[in-house]
């Protein structure tokens, strides 16, 4: 039998987990404490040991690691929720037009769905955290007492600091986050110089370094750019060596050896495609198929798109104005409006999906 890199990593972990799994338990759980979660804003979900949700909250440039007690191994089946966003807002006593679902994570180990919601679209937002479990059922994941520890970002923009246009910069200190080998990995803006910022935190939390400043390559604007945010990541293993895959707006993709992440210094990035302007990418995941491994990522605009990365390595990088090119891609004809998009299992993944006319389905489907 011939596994994948994904597969193999994947098993390192698990074993991993299994011998390490009662040290590790004792020791995260003396590092949280109970106590009220005070959120200013769920963002960006990623699972981390034992059952651990973190989540990045922008407007406190915080992530947060809240213990979710929900360590029962359960299997996947299929979830299916129709209407999500009005049930949704109907448990929050709103409608649906006044929630936005920010994020979705779903729990590895009980196969359980995790929302970030936010209730209201003003300064005034409520954070909320919520369960959908295999079944279905959509309940609230309370903050009010909750063992949990929360990391400040130390270099985090301003509350009122705003880019050209005018946008505030704050709700991008935290775009995108995951939990590798022991860290959590945080993508965003800082107040530096190279505003960009690729942060590697070790959990349990303690003193937070100013992360490290990254420039790209950007193909499709010509220049090269350091104030552009990382919008979604994720690791992969490419000739033995662990790296982010980044995909920005407009829609470069870019690889970074993780090893290059130090406190304080800077990176540039190898820019491996091109994948068009006018587009934002919202989640990326990596899954092995037939001896393959495989990028899906979901887009604003440009669909889904699923990407080999069987000769990944052989892209040395862009470095001139150019159309779409680089590391070749096709589109999922049949996954339209695909919002949010997270691995459920190694055949299938769950998706958040805009229906005409303004509804949200929860819906599971097999890998392509």
């Amino acid at each position: 039998m011939t596994f994948t890199k994904v597969e193999m990593l994947a098993l390192a972990m698990v074993a991993l987990t299994l011998v390490a799994a009662p040290l590790s338990a004792d020791h995260h759980a003396s590092e949280l404490k109970a106590g009220k979660a005070d959120l200013q804003s769920a963002g960006p979900l990623a699972f981390g040991p034992n059952g651990i949700l973190f989540a990045g909250d922008s407007n406190g440039a915080a992530i947060f690691a809240l213990d979710t007690g929900d360590t029962k191994p359960g299997s996947s089946g299929g979830i299916s929720v129709k209407s999500v966003n009005e049930k949704v807002a109907a448990m929050l006593g709103t409608s649906a037009d006044q929630i936005l679902i920010e994020d979705m994570a779903v729990n590895p180990i009980s196969k359980n769905t995790y929302l970030s919601v936010s209730r209201g679209r003003g300064p005034d937002a409520m954070a909320v955290i919520l369960k959908v479990d295999t079944s279905g059922k959509i309940s609230e994941f309370s903050l009010d007492n909750v063992k949990h520890s929360k990391a400040m970002l130390p270099n985090a923009p301003t509350a009122d600091a705003k880019d050209r246009r005018g946008r505030g910069l704050r709700v991008q200190s935290i775009t995108d986050l995951a939990y590798v080998d022991g860290k959590v990995l945080v993508a965003g803006l800082s107040n530096e110089e190279f505003a960009s910022t690729l942060r590697s935190i070790p959990f349990p939390f303690g003193a937070i370094d100013n992360g490290t400043g990254v420039e790209i390559f950007h193909g499709a604007h010509g220049r090269f750019e350091t104030n552009a945010p990382v919008r979604t990541f994720v690791p992969y293993e490419i000739q033995k060596e662990l790296h982010l895959l980044a995909a920005y707006t407009c829609t470069p993709l870019v690889k970074f050896p993780l090893s290059d992440l130090k406190p304080g210094s800077k990176v540039m990035g190898t820019t491996i495609a091109e994948l068009g302007n006018r587009n934002r990418p919202l989640d990326m995941i990596v899954y092995g198929k037939g001896g393959t491994d495989y990028i899906l990522m979901n887009n604003s605009s440009r669909g889904v798109m699923k990407m080999s990365t069987k000769d990944i390595d052989k892209y040395d990088g862009i470095e001139e104005k150019t159309d779409i090119t680089g590391l070749p891609y096709e589109t999922i004809a049949e996954l339209k409006g695909v919002q949010q998009l997270d691995r459920l299992d190694d055949s299938n993944a769950l998706i958040l999906v805009q229906e005409e006319g303004g509804s949200m389905d929860l819906r599971t489907i097999a890998l392509p």
